[in-house]
């Protein structure tokens, strides 16, 4: 900052600071800040990636009291010796949200060196240090190779919370305030199942998104997974926001806003979504792809029945999916025989049908959408070196014309026949409902449709 900017703000050290795993956690965080302090005076700055530096590094020269970031982001501005980060270590209160995702192994690489600079012998011995999360003292079973070591000591609540205050470097005795239930998800969650094949996974979630809609979060392990079903509900007439990590800041923000804006809405998520999100109202969570942990479960699912609201967790379970669902409810202390989701076969082979057709359509308008990639990409590396493109070197249609002439007459027919079932209703309006908030048990329900 320039001296100017300095005299402005004389008196404002930074007393605040609040860590968290992901952008989108940290933007919440500090509008809900904003909000308790709106009549107080106290200035608050958000560092996260994927948004401006220079205009982060604006916000800090005006010396605000707390700061809310992603850890990156923020040792690449202490690194750059910003003047309102030289003096971290007389911080008042320090804070790490998702306390046990920060910390985890191969994660958040500045996180510990930020630490280290944090708790070294200068820091401030008044200092409050906190840290958060839902999953602070669900233990899991270590996987068998590590059991039968010798000398391998079992893992235990304190054990954990140990092993977490000293990553953090928290001194003296820390007070643990737990309150957890001895479940760890809320009574108003419906949690339910669906056991099917890994390719019927499409059908299911097409029959529950089109019967029961709402504000639908809808989980899977992989971001490509995520670009699939985004293109199939596509072709659907289902219009799904997504969000991951390899989306821009600005583009997962504003999907967010929207999904929280619109009643009728999918969200298609990779796990970024899962911790700490106050998204209101979210209705059902989806299950696509089985979490690898039981603290992950945890958290998709806390995205919905929060403040005292109803909810539904739907797990979809694929033949590689059952060792990951039972090591969960293993661990949440749980009974492996949940409620089956209740689901009309009489309806299924009309799913089927629209599914059929929409994931052929969508095969082939994602191999034509590579092939114009790949075909732009070598036409623009050929102007370049000023050489001509031999027919072959081209991919898809552009070789073979007829060939391409032929898959578009094809996709007419097949559209013209998709268009024609999506015309016609699956659900009368009677059938469909904001499952599970109508009141009525799910077993109730099951016994009704059999």
């Amino acid at each position: 900052p320039t001296s100017a900017t300095c005299k402005a703000y004389p008196k404002r050290p930074l007393l605040g600071l609040v860590l968290t795993p992901t952008r989108e956690l940290a933007v919440q965080v500090k509008q809900h800040i904003d909000a308790v302090a709106r009549f107080t005076g106290i200035k608050t700055a958000i560092l996260v990636g994927g948004m401006s530096t220079q205009k982060q590094q604006r916000m800090l020269n005006r010396r605000p009291e707390i700061v809310v970031a992603t850890p990156g982001r923020l040792w690449e501005l202490i690194k750059e010796k910003h003047y309102h980060l030289r003096n971290l270590r007389q911080l008042r209160c320090l804070v790490v949200d998702e306390a046990d995702r920060m910390v985890e192994k191969g994660h958040f690489a500045e996180l510990s060196q930020l630490l280290e600079m944090l708790n070294d012998s200068q820091y401030n011995p008044k200092r409050q240090t906190l840290v958060f999360s839902a999953t602070l003292t669900l233990v899991h079973q270590a996987p068998a190779r590590i059991l039968h070591k010798k000398h391998t000591k079992k893992m235990d609540k304190t054990a954990k919370l140990d092993l977490l205050m000293q990553k953090i470097g928290m001194r003296g005795k820390p007070k643990v305030i737990d309150l957890t239930r001895n479940e760890a998800t809320v009574e108003t969650l419906t949690e339910t199942k669906i056991h099917c094949e890994t390719d019927e996974k499409d059908f299911y979630l097409y029959y529950f998104l089109m019967q029961y809609p709402g504000r639908s979060l809808v989980f899977a392990n992989s971001i490509s997974c995520i670009k699939r079903l985004s293109g199939l509900l596509k072709v659907l007439d289902i219009m799904p926001l997504t969000l991951h990590a390899c989306m821009h800041q600005k583009q997962r923000l504003r999907n967010l806003e929207q999904f929280a804006r619109l009643e009728d809405c999918v969200l298609l998520a990779t796990d970024v979504a899962a911790r700490g999100l106050d998204i209101p109202k979210v209705q059902h969570v989806i299950h696509y792809q089985v979490p690898r942990t039981s603290e992950i479960y945890v958290h998709r699912s806390g995205r919905t029945a929060r403040a005292t609201n109803e909810g539904l967790s739907l797990m979809l379970i694929g033949p590689e999916d059952v060792i990951n669902f039972k090591k969960i409810y293993k661990t949440l202390k749980k009974d492996e025989d949940i409620p089956l989701f209740p689901v009309q076969t009489k309806y299924m082979d009309v799913v089927k049908e629209r599914i059929r057709l929409a994931r052929q359509i969508e095969k082939s308008e994602y191999r034509n959408f590579q092939a114009c990639l790949h075909n732009s990409w070598i036409e623009q590396a050929a102007a370049a070196l000023e050489i001509e493109l031999e027919e072959d070197m081209y991919k898809g249609g552009k070789a073979d014309q007829q060939e391409e002439r032929r898959r578009q007459k094809q996709m007419k027919v097949l559209k013209k026949e998709l268009r024609h079932l999506l015309s016609q209703p699956l659900f009368t309006e009677s059938q469909k409902t904001k499952y599970p908030t109508h009141g009525r048990d799910l077993m109730q329900i099951c016994i009704v449709l059999e």
